[in-house]
């Protein structure tokens, strides 16, 4: 059985990123594809040579990097890096929990510095030769740092309860610590503009005058209450734009880009945040967050099945079961699952962005949002022609296209 289960993992790690590839290359043979008479305009003759040259940089670089984390996941598991980290746990401490925190603190220290390479590369050099890049080596150190103890600190603690939890209640661990992750999860999306986002950006309440005036008209207008406007200094990072609303209830608050202000008109941005709006309108942020919940609730039930597993932790060449051990083991497998899942949630997705550009177009800024979108793809250098299987599995929205034509109709 735990001959089966190595040679399981090792398929699995391995047709993750063979299906990766396969998508990337199918979006490589639909840059050739013509671009939809819609967004003919987006690019001249010398950016849309800009754009395929970008898109096609990402592109090889994905399969790279795709290509360096596979390997290094499937050399630590075949080769016994499991079983190394799970005595070097034991050797500091006997306490479950402590354990579980050295063991996955280093798995995740080593793939930190894996990524490292990489994230310099992209920055500094890929989105550096295509002219989006504003962050300096001063920003990228502080940010990387800062992230580095931010995930340390609040993964540390999520598995720390949730191990403790075991520790207290087998039988029951998978439904009390799926209530705890559930609780902590809504938590951070309350305050995340008061905790996170100051520890990388900062925040400054829209002035008064011809947008915020607009912006707040619009929420009036459609019944829909509105009291926090916020500005990030994105800039500092790159030329890339965008707007988001976060939180819910009384901290709810929409938040834009500085560099929108920039690129976008009054009525553009409105039409953005039209859109936006109608995702609160319909309901989708509840409803998204209900998803991911269900979706959690069964990972946790799957893993209570597996946690006291001899097989698994055999398979990773450790001589007995422990919630690290299997709980690394059972990620690996758990891969397929998570990828229909997925697929699953982009379909949902897809749907609820189509709903909330009706919602935009029903209160007359579909052509305001039309070109907004336009503006930002053509500034962000999006790709125009992706492959149709790539949309179905990985788009959490529709194409460009699809939303222009919808939201122009």
């Amino acid at each position: 059985m735990a001959q089966a289960l190595y040679i399981l993992v090792i398929v699995f790690v391995l047709a993750e990123y063979v299906w990766s590839a396969v998508l990337t290359f199918l979006n490589i043979k639909a840059l050739r594809r013509p671009i939809p008479d819609l967004l003919t305009d987006l690019y001249d003759e010398t950016q849309y040579r800009k754009q395929q040259a970008y898109a096609m940089t990402n592109r090889k670089f994905s399969l790279i990097s795709g290509l360096v984390s596979t390997l290094v996941t499937l050399a630590i598991f075949a080769f016994g890096g499991f079983a190394r980290f799970d005595a070097a746990a034991r050797s500091v401490s006997a306490s479950p929990v402590m354990q579980a925190l050295v063991f996955w603190g280093i798995f995740y220290l080593i793939s930190w510095v894996i990524s490292i390479p990489f994230d310099l590369y992209r920055t500094f050099v890929i989105e550096q030769r295509f002219g989006f890049n504003r962050t300096t080596p001063k920003l990228f150190v502080t940010d990387t740092v800062k992230s580095l103890l931010m995930n340390l600190l609040i993964l540390g603690a999520v598995l720390a309860l949730c191990v403790w939890i075991y520790t207290l209640t087998p039988r029951w661990f998978w439904l009390i610590a799926w209530g705890a992750v559930t609780l902590f999860s809504l938590f951070m999306q309350y305050f995340y503009s008061q905790l996170i986002v100051p520890l990388f950006n900062k925040q400054t309440p829209l002035p008064e005058g011809e947008l915020r005036d607009a912006i707040e008209a619009f929420a009036d207008r459609v019944g829909f209450r509105l009291d926090n406007i916020f500005v990030i200094d994105s800039s500092k990072r790159s030329s890339k734009s965008n707007a988001y609303f976060t939180g819910f209830g009384r901290k709810k608050r929409v938040v834009l880009y500085d560099t929108l202000q920039e690129q976008l008109t009054t009525e553009e941005i409105v039409g953005v945040l039209a859109h936006e709006i109608g995702h609160y309108k319909h309901h989708h942020i509840i409803l998204s967050s209900l998803e991911g919940f269900a979706t959690n609730l069964l990972m946790f039930w799957l893993f209570s099945l597996f946690i006291g597993s001899s097989a698994l932790a055999a398979a990773a060449g450790c001589a007995e079961p422990s919630f690290h051990v299997n709980l690394a083991v059972f990620s690996l497998i758990y891969t397929p699952l998570s990828l229909l899942l997925d697929l699953v949630t982009n379909v949902i997705s897809r749907r609820h962005e189509r709903q909330a550009d009706a919602f935009a177009r029903v209160h007359g800024y579909g052509p305001a949002e039309a070109s907004a979108l336009k503006k930002m793809s053509a500034k962000s250098l999006a790709n125009l022609t992706p492959h149709p299987v790539v949309v179905f599995t990985e788009y959490s929205h529709p194409t460009l296209y699809e939303r222009v034509k919808s939201l122009l109709s």
